[in-house]
């Protein structure tokens, strides 16, 4: 009897170990390198691949607490440094938001916030289909993509960092 209950405890032990190891390795394998580079370094390589002559002629602006609601759609979301992609001039529906967060833990909640606010018609007369908008995370790096035809091309640049 001794030796049943014996073995019963040495196999919860064990069982209790393996369960603590796989948590453990699940949790190391989930965090993500952070992309290096500047903002403005990472924006380039999102055009990679794109002729001039298919993307729109773009500026660079700082996203700030006073442009990010139109940036993100809410001004709701705490971030080291952000920086939008948009076209200079012309009512083309497009915009390349990057944001470096304090930390990739906050990524998905990021994500889901700015899904849930921003608005792919906040153009005057031009909108991006709701399937075009294209949200990301890379570490502590989340991506807002809105463009009709670019929007693919440009997530994929993004996974590839």
């Amino acid at each position: 009897m001794k030796n049943k209950l014996f073995i019963i405890i040495a196999v919860l032990i064990v069982l209790v170990i393996a369960v603590v190891v796989g948590v453990s390795l699940t949790n190391k394998n989930s965090v993500e390198e952070n992309v290096e580079g500047s903002l403005e370094d990472i924006m380039v390589k999102l055009y990679e691949g794109i002729p001039d002559d298919q993307k729109p002629y773009l500026g660079n602006t700082v996203v700030t607490s006073e442009n990010a609601e139109y940036y993100l759609g809410t001004s709701d979301i705490e971030y080291k440094e952000a920086l939008a992609s948009e076209p200079l001039m012309s009512s083309i529906a497009h915009s390349v938001v990057l944001l470096r967060l304090n930390s990739q833990n906050d990524a998905n909640a990021v994500k889901e916030k700015i899904k849930g606010n921003i608005n792919p018609a906040k153009w005057v007369c031009v909108e991006v289909d709701r399937q075009n908008v294209k949200v990301a995370s890379k570490g502590d790096l989340v991506v807002l993509i809105m463009d009709n035809e670019l929007a693919d091309k440009i997530l994929e640049n993004f996974n590839n960092l």
